[in-house]
């Protein structure tokens, strides 16, 4: 991380500091006029500018909160107040934060932080805010009209792996009582020596016992551990922060992270611009006891097809052994970093976003010498099961009006995304820990 981007990094999270020690010393009067239900009578007002966003004809975006600091995942309860995760693996800072509209203006004024544990995933289900840190699942219970939990988390899972890549969890849940969780890949391609120019792959990969897919656990029973209780749903997922479940169709599906360094480790097989463009990230339908291909192989989108990974013997052309994965859904473009999946189901949207999918991307950050790529929200719309076209741009504008050969030359990171109870999606931003909310006004 470069002096820049942790300055930049520290003041948002110092700024969000203050906030939340203001907003915590007008708890108690806030408390007194805050109604159950917050969900403002009318749309918000969207900035003139909308918040520095890109979007299609008919919608606008308002900023509804600002400078958070390491914001990842959020959520909105039923009756307006938003929560979001903070994450810092580096600075090893975190917590979540509950943020509330009390005047009904559609900007959040009361602010309070509770857990100063880093955490990504998070989820409101039966009454309970779940969160994910990264080696345990906690459920807090929500009490009708207080903003933040009053008593401790209950722990659902523990002893989740402990890991440096990939080590963020995140989680989809289903209306059987079933949590499914991500647990990515502590490596890039499962080699011998990792990371190291020429190395060959393990095989059969070891951190697929423990790693690298979906296990799922119940969400009613507190104490649960992996081994004891863990079911491993999917294997071969390298990593799948953009995980989710699409309650028309009782399906779970993800977009992967795509394995990195093809041309740094294997420069005899692959070029800078092939490193650059390859592999593709991943849309996928997940089928229990589905395997999806890491490390083992790779999906090329520019070939449209899978490739046997140059660890296990590949050529960049070769399929061999990987034509027993299934398609993807969609091939995103190689390093775009899909951090959130959300399907909509709200009504605000016009009738063809119904049931479609959202998906965050974080951006790249290792395509040098080229430019970084990604930074968007995309949309991708469904009929059943599957899409029924192709994807589009949503949201644009994040990378700001220069060109990002770094990731912190990007104003903005989109890393997460919500569906409000009046059909407004939510967006979070890592880098200043901004929150937009996106209206469609029709005009």
């Amino acid at each position: 991380m470069t002096s820049r981007l942790i300055q930049r990094a520290v003041f948002a999270f110092v700024i969000s500091l203050i906030l939340l020690l203001f907003t915590s010393c007008e708890k108690e009067q806030d408390s007194d006029r805050t109604p159950v239900n917050n969900i403002p009578a009318k749309p918000a007002s969207c900035d003139h500018d909308n918040g520095g966003l890109i979007l299609p004809d008919g919608f606008c975006a308002g900023i509804v909160a600002d400078n958070l600091g390491f914001i990842r995942h959020l959520v909105v309860n039923n009756n307006g107040d938003l929560y979001v995760t903070l994450r810092n693996q580096r600075l090893n800072l975190g917590g979540i934060i509950g943020l509330r509209d009390t005047d009904q203006d559609g900007k959040m004024d009361r602010m309070e932080k509770f857990s100063d544990i880093p955490g990504m995933g998070i989820a409101v289900h039966s009454g309970y805010l779940y969160f994910a840190a990264d080696r345990a699942i906690y459920r807090y219970k929500l009490i009708p009209g207080e903003l933040i939990p009053m008593r401790p988390p209950q722990i659902i899972v523990s002893d989740l792996p402990e890991q440096s890549l990939h080590a963020g969890k995140s989680f989809a849940m289903d209306d059987s009582g079933w949590i499914y969780v991500n647990i990515g890949a502590p490596s890039n391609a499962c080699q011998a020596d990792d990371q190291v120019t020429g190395s060959a792959g393990m095989d059969p990969c070891p951190q697929l016992d423990k790693q690298g897919g979906i296990w799922r656990f119940s969400a009613t029973i507190n104490a649960q551990t992996q081994d004891k209780d863990g079911y491993r749903f999917a294997s071969g997922i390298r990593n799948a922060y953009a995980i989710a479940w699409h309650p028309s169709v009782n399906q779970l599906y993800i977009v992967q992270h795509g394995r990195d360094q093809l041309n740094e480790l294997w420069p005899g097989l692959y070029t800078a611009e092939q490193g650059a463009k390859l592999p593709a990230e991943e849309f996928l339908l997940v089928k229990q006891d589905g395997i999806y291909g890491w490390p083992y192989c790779y999906y090329d989108q520019i070939q449209s097809k899978w490739i046997l990974a140059p660890e296990y013997g590949g050529n960049g052309e070769t399929t061999d052994r990987c034509a027993q994965y299934p398609e993807p859904l969609i091939a995103f473009p190689g390093h775009y970093g899909p951090n959130d999946l959300k399907f909509y189901t709200g009504k605000q949207f016009p009738e063809r976003y119904h049931n479609g999918a959202f998906i965050a991307f974080h951006g790249s950050y290792n395509r040098g010498p080229y430019e970084q790529v990604g930074y968007q929200v995309v949309f991708v719309p469904f009929q059943g099961t599957i899409p029924s076209g192709d994807w589009e741009v949503f949201i644009d504008g994040f990378a700001g009006a220069g060109s990002v050969t770094l990731p912190e030359d990007a104003d903005y990171r989109p890393t997460g995304l919500a569906v409000g109870q009046d059909g407004s999606l939510y967006v979070s931003d890592s880098i200043q820990g901004r929150i937009w909310r996106i209206f469609y006004t029709g005009q």
